[in-house]
């Protein structure tokens, strides 16, 4: 992976991981059109410049982050994070599988697009207006919605801020809380990939960091990678809470339509293979 290659595949993870889009399925898509899908090194990248993405929430609200005499904040995250912890261990193998499917992604976005145009008259009766009056149930019930995310093309973002909604969340309370779950999830993930599982570097099996770590190239392209995410994530939550709070969720819906669209066509014409 170039330089080059590794900006803008953080770049594109920078955008989407806050936006109900798919942060996954849009990096699948950028790799195979970079030609760079079935690298090793590609695999391992698209989950490590997480960091940079989990970085940007937590700058951004780091009053809530640190602040310890609201432990049960902290609880609520923890409860929150456990289905997607247990069912990723679970099915971690069958997840890989799905994650080199472009085919599964578009139908992921295609779906998710239609649910997209009519949740906000779905759930417009919120009950739930402050980050306070989330309960422990309530949080752990938008954690199993997380784990819908696991199938690539469905969105994290999207799976748990539809999930805070069919709980009676606002819509800006369940997209909140949909980046601060996203801080331990997408952490442990990054965890996991970078210090347990094994990948192939150069023929020979490694851990994550030691994959990061066999060429120069491989280390400036994460480092690189995580500081572009780190940015673009700021501005690209910064730019969702805002046209939430006015527009809905409608815009983003059609853009999942066309995005799936576009990648059946790429894929039956062997663009993207």
């Amino acid at each position: 992976m170039s330089l080059v290659e590794a900006i803008i595949i953080a770049i594109v993870e920078g955008i989407t991981e806050y936006l109900p889009v798919s942060s996954t399925g849009h990096m699948i898509i950028a790799s195979s059109l970079l030609g760079i899908h079935k690298e090793e090194f590609t695999k391992l990248f698209e989950v490590a410049i997480q960091l940079g993405a989990i970085m940007a929430v937590v700058v951004l609200y780091w009053k809530r982050f640190f602040d310890f005499t609201k432990w049960q904040f902290y609880v609520k995250l923890i409860i929150g994070v456990i289905p997607a912890l247990v069912l990723g261990y679970l099915f971690s193998d069958k997840i890989d599988e799905m994650l080199e499917s472009p085919l599964v992604v578009s139908i992921s976005l295609l779906l998710g697009g239609i649910v997209l145009l009519f949740i906000d008259k779905a759930f417009n009766h919120p009950t739930v207006e402050t980050n306070e009056e989330i309960t422990y149930k309530k949080a752990f019930m938008t954690g199993i919605w997380q784990c819908i995310a696991m199938i690539p093309g469905v969105s994290r973002s999207a799976a748990s801020i539809i999930g805070g909604m069919q709980q009676k969340f606002t819509r800006n309370v369940a997209a909140e809380f949909s980046f601060f779950l996203a801080v331990p999830t997408m952490a442990a993930a990054t965890l996991y990939t970078l210090f347990i599982k094994k990948w192939e570097g150069s023929g020979v099996v490694k851990k994550g960091y030691e994959l990061i770590l066999e060429s120069q190239q491989n280390t400036v392209a994460f480092i690189v990678g995580n500081i572009v995410a780190f940015v673009v994530a700021i501005l690209a939550i910064k730019f969702f809470i805002d046209y939430l709070k006015k527009y809905g969720f409608k815009m983003f819906g059609w853009y999942r339509i066309v995005a799936g669209i576009v990648l059946l066509i790429l894929i039956f014409t062997n663009v993207i293979q």
